[in-house]
């Protein structure tokens, strides 16, 4: 572990010295993770990209890139576009980025079942804000809004997220 890993504990995510409160999948952490379980995949994961709403912030990060109203990521395992960011429109299961409500205006990428994505393993594990504190994601691990711009702020790509 280096000072700038992100680490998740029982009582919240560590990083730099500090405890960020977060949420994580309804389905718990599990080692083995499938498609639509709900669980957060323990292991070691590297941020590879940051995603952010051009029309709902300022550009976070140099490294960031834009979400606009046709991006979609793919959760279908029968297509080769599985847990990959595609545009509309899209023959296949998908998620919307470009959400109504805020939860993906600042979304950190993980290379969880990425770049080679194995059908069945689970799409993408995204770092994104809250519904509300305590309240689990899909998957994910989701944060008060202005703690994951400080996390976004404090990191760079290949930063490692350690779920033990």
């Amino acid at each position: 572990m280096t000072p700038r890993d992100l680490v998740l504990t029982p009582m919240g995510l560590r990083f730099q010295g500090r405890l960020f409160p977060c949420s994580i999948g309804k389905g718990g952490l599990r080692r083995a993770k499938r498609e639509g379980d709900g669980a957060t995949p323990r292991g070691l994961h590297r941020i590879i990209g940051c995603l952010y709403r051009p029309d709902r912030m300022a550009r976070p990060v140099d490294w960031a890139v834009p979400i606009g109203p046709g991006d979609l990521w793919s959760d279908d395992p029968t297509l080769p576009d599985y847990n990959k960011m595609v545009r509309a429109p899209y023959p296949g299961s998908h998620e919307r980025l470009a959400r109504s409500d805020r939860l993906y205006d600042l979304v950190l990428l993980t290379d969880w079942n990425w770049p080679i994505a194995h059908p069945g393993r689970g799409s993408a594990i995204f770092l994104h804000r809250w519904r509300k504190p305590g309240h689990p994601t899909e998957g994910c691990i989701a944060f008060a809004p202005q703690h994951l711009l400080h996390i976004t702020r404090a990191l760079r790509p290949g930063a490692c997220l350690i779920i033990p």
